[in-house]
């Protein structure tokens, strides 16, 4: 699935992944490929991302995810990768 994490002043991640898991509001979750359609507010802490190049780590301060037709995309109001 194609995977974008986004803050207002750049792009910090674009590719393809094969999970990835969320700080959510209510607690982690993950999603794989073919995952339900999908709006959900996340709180600060790690997005793990898993590719064909091992997993990654890339710090969030909060913000919203869509995940919509294998398309994921992050809306994150900050991000340290």
């Amino acid at each position: 699935m194609h995977l974008e994490i986004i803050t207002p002043d750049r792009k910090v991640f674009e590719g393809e992944v094969t999970s990835a898991q969320f700080p959510g509001a209510d607690g982690l979750f993950e999603v794989l490929n073919n995952h339900a359609p999908l709006i959900a507010a996340l709180k600060a802490g790690n997005v793990t991302l898993t590719s064909a190049a091992g997993r990654e780590a890339i710090r969030i301060e909060g913000g919203v995810v869509e995940v919509l037709r294998n398309n994921v995309i992050v809306l994150a109001e900050g991000a340290v990768a």
